[in-house]
């Protein structure tokens, strides 16, 4: 009778806490949303069960900026994996790799004029951040890494938080895959409400091909140019243009395939259980986190509404038979291809099938990943 009180004194079941039963609902509710809807499953399947382990009692699986082991101590399996993968910035680095040997950047070499799309639908950070800064009383660390949402790129924002504001890691990022995960909900609206039935009829006109030697040329050619301008940005944006020299290059067949299968599958479970993790209740149930939800789904907003208005913009100034289709500017956040695949569906549903960007989305949607990126990358040479 003695032991069986112990066990009972020992279980999990006497330190639950209403903030460990909210939470369980929380993570409930992603895993739900990954399965039934379909909605970023490889991410919030993990991050969820993640969030999970993490409000278990006396179950040691939750990680912290702020933990501190002493000497001796064993490291709890999810601290190890965030002091090694996210502290010291190494797995959102690897998941670029990974995305760089998955993207293709043909439609934005032939369609230059989509990067400028690409980096107006950026918008959406600046201005959360400076919401963030000067509306709620964020640091100015804090307020970056609450912006950095906008761009839509997961692992971006995992990078800057990770460094800037490693405290608000769950929150932050649970707002960025959420908002990637809503982006067929998000984005329509924002479409239809500012674009005109004209507009959604421009049928853009056929890209021009783009030679070997230019695609094998251009990741070279990104990563030397943008690490000189921005440092800070080197290890995303040189990790994605090395994957895509991978693929592009058509002797390393099998790194790239590696690159973007196997290793980016591994990352993804381990940055999603450890970001999960992070979720504990009692840090995460804080009014900040509410107001975090609320500008992350403001700079997203801001994004889509960046890369339409831009586009429009830019109508004003090209001949009519090279203009371009304004909804395309709403792919321009990195939430590739998905947004792209949106835009699609939305204008052909609009045309009736008469008129089909997704070539041409796909423009702006990589160039997104490289203004995001880049975007992180200022913030850090500017706060840290």
């Amino acid at each position: 009778m003695d032991t069986l009180l112990e066990l009972i004194a020992q279980s999990g079941f006497r330190s639950l806490s209403w903030q460990n039963m909210v939470m369980f609902v929380v993570a409930g509710t992603l895993m739900y949303l990954a399965v039934k809807k379909d909605y970023e499953p490889l991410l919030l399947i993990p991050i969820g069960f993640g969030a999970m382990l993490a409000n278990l009692p006396e179950a040691m699986l939750s990680a912290s900026s702020g933990y501190h082991a002493e000497p001796g101590q064993t490291v709890p399996l999810f601290q190890f994996i965030y002091n090694m993968g996210i502290k010291t910035q190494l797995l959102p680095p690897v998941i670029f790799l990974g995305v760089g040997a998955l993207t293709d950047f043909r439609p934005l070499m032939s369609r230059p004029i989509t990067l400028l799309l690409g980096a107006a639908a950026q918008l959406g950070i600046f201005v959360a951040a400076l919401g963030a800064f000067y509306l709620f009383g964020f640091t100015a660390e804090e307020a970056a890494s609450i912006g950095i949402i906008g761009g839509a790129d997961g692992p971006t924002t995992i990078f800057l938080t990770a460094i800037l504001a490693p405290h608000l890691m769950g929150a932050v990022a649970v707002a960025a895959y959420s908002y990637m995960a809503l982006v067929p909900v998000i984005q329509p609206p924002i479409i239809r409400l500012l674009t005109t039935p004209e507009e959604r009829e421009i049928n853009m006109p056929q890209a021009r091909p783009v030679s070997r030697e230019a695609v094998i040329i251009f990741p070279v050619f990104v990563t030397v140019l943008s690490s000189l301008a921005i440092p800070s940005a080197a290890p995303l944006i040189g990790m994605l243009m090395f994957g895509n020299l991978l693929r592009e290059s058509g002797v390393t067949d099998r790194l790239s395939t590696t690159a973007g299968g196997a290793l980016i599958n591994i990352v993804t479970i381990f940055l999603g259980l450890v970001v999960g993790s992070t979720m504990d209740g009692g840090n995460f149930l804080q009014p900040r986190t509410l107001f975090i939800l609320v500008l992350g789904a403001i700079a997203f907003s801001c994004s889509t509404a960046g890369g339409i208005l831009f586009a429009k913009l830019l109508n004003r100034f090209l001949p009519e038979g090279k203009r371009i289709n304004p909804c395309i500017g709403a792919a321009g956040v990195s939430a590739v291809p998905m947004s792209a695949r949106v835009v699609q569906k939305f204008v052909s549903d609009h045309t009736e099938g008469r008129v089909n960007p997704l070539m041409a989305a796909m423009g702006p949607n990589v160039a997104g990943v490289i203004g995001s990126a880049v975007a992180a990358g200022m913030f850090l040479a500017l706060l840290r």
